[in-house]
């Protein structure tokens, strides 16, 4: 997991502001975690950035979707990974494979870092 959010920051270090990109590794933190969790195999983790933005996707093995929980009263803390990424994304989905799934997440472009770079 540490590792997924080093090599993003890494990637994001020099074409989006540092709160965009802590948006971006928690992000990609929650969708590597729920493949990792909730099937039981690795995952493949891919990240695009240019112009247009950033587009997340992290390939698990296994077919079964992945579904926001609505919270209730007494949730602790799981299960909150899909909410977070509903609401923080510009996009989400889910895109299935001959074997698997990909969970993917996009961010539109970082404007405040176009701006600065005009």
């Amino acid at each position: 997991m540490a590792e997924s959010r080093r090599a993003l920051r890494e990637l994001l270090r020099h074409r989006c502001d540092p709160e965009r990109s802590a948006v971006a590794e928690l992000l990609t933190s929650e969708l590597v975690t729920n493949a990792l969790v909730h099937t039981d195999r690795d995952a493949v983790l891919t990240a695009d950035v240019g112009p247009w933005g950033l587009r997340v996707e992290v390939r698990d093995f296994t077919a079964r979707e992945p579904r926001p929980r609505p919270q209730t009263g007494n949730d602790t803390t799981h299960g909150r990974g899909l909410m977070l990424v509903e609401c923080l994304a510009d996009s989400w989905g889910v895109r299935r494979h001959g074997v698997g799934k990909s969970v993917w997440f996009a961010l539109g472009p970082d404007t405040e870092a176009d701006a600065d770079a005009a």
